[in-house]
């Protein structure tokens, strides 16, 4: 078995994608590339020891990839895209990316950055949030009311997520929009009110802590009776 370090790179532009390829096996990887999100999206990242993920994929979007990762994976993953704006860099972190580097970029310094990563522990597990009756295991993407399953699709699990880590703070539906559903649909504030509705259904007697912010979004109340 190679001492090498596995590194996966998922990189549509095959100049850039060679480049980096070239210039990480040079420096002591091993380096599995592939093009598409599509077929990276059937790889198993724990297969590999750091991630090096672009955004603008054909076939599946990086977001969509780093989603599917850290339902099962703590795999680091470090972005790497030509999007500069600053709410991608914040999704991609919020989303459990561990680095961000845009481009163009100097090849050192993402040898540097990969190395850096290398050496840390990977990334502490979420705790649990349970709010009244409602439990939330982020790390296993499960969902109980009063010890009961509840059985959410993956989107649906995405905006209670994104709610119950702001706990009694109101969400914009924008904001949930944008972090919750997915990249290849689109997603619109309408599509987010029947997820949102399909929620409550599901959560039975915990349905009234998802409430409505009229005018701005939706928010998980604390389980505690109004004075």
């Amino acid at each position: 078995m190679s001492d090498e370090p596995a590194i996966l790179l998922v990189e549509d532009d095959r100049k850039l994608g060679a480049d980096v390829r070239e210039t990480l096996v040079d420096e002591g990887f091993a380096v599995t590339w592939v093009q598409s999100g599509a077929d990276a999206f059937w790889l198993e990242p724990d297969d590999f020891q750091l991630v090096v993920l672009d955004l603008m994929l054909p076939g599946k979007h990086g977001f969509d990839l780093l989603k599917k990762y850290r339902e099962h994976s703590d795999v680091p993953v470090i972005i790497l895209t030509a999007r500069k704006e600053t709410f991608d860099k914040v999704r991609g972190f919020e989303l459990g990316g561990d680095d961000y580097l845009t481009k163009p970029f100097w090849p050192e310094e993402l040898v540097a950055r990969i190395r850096a990563r290398l050496r840390r522990p990977v990334i502490q597990h979420e705790a649990d949030r349970t709010i009244g009756p409602l439990t939330i295991d982020f790390d296993a993407r499960r969902v109980s009311v009063e010890d009961e399953a509840i059985d959410l699709t993956r989107t649906e699990f995405e905006i209670l997520a994104a709610l119950a880590r702001r706990p009694g703070m109101a969400v914009t539906r924008r904001q949930l929009v944008e972090r919750a559903l997915p990249e290849e649909r689109e997603g619109t504030e309408r599509t987010l009110d029947v997820h949102v509705s399909r929620i409550r259904k599901k959560l039975g007697e915990a349905s009234d802590l998802v409430e409505t912010v009229w005018g701005i979004g939706y928010r998980l109340g604390d389980g505690e009776p109004e004075s």
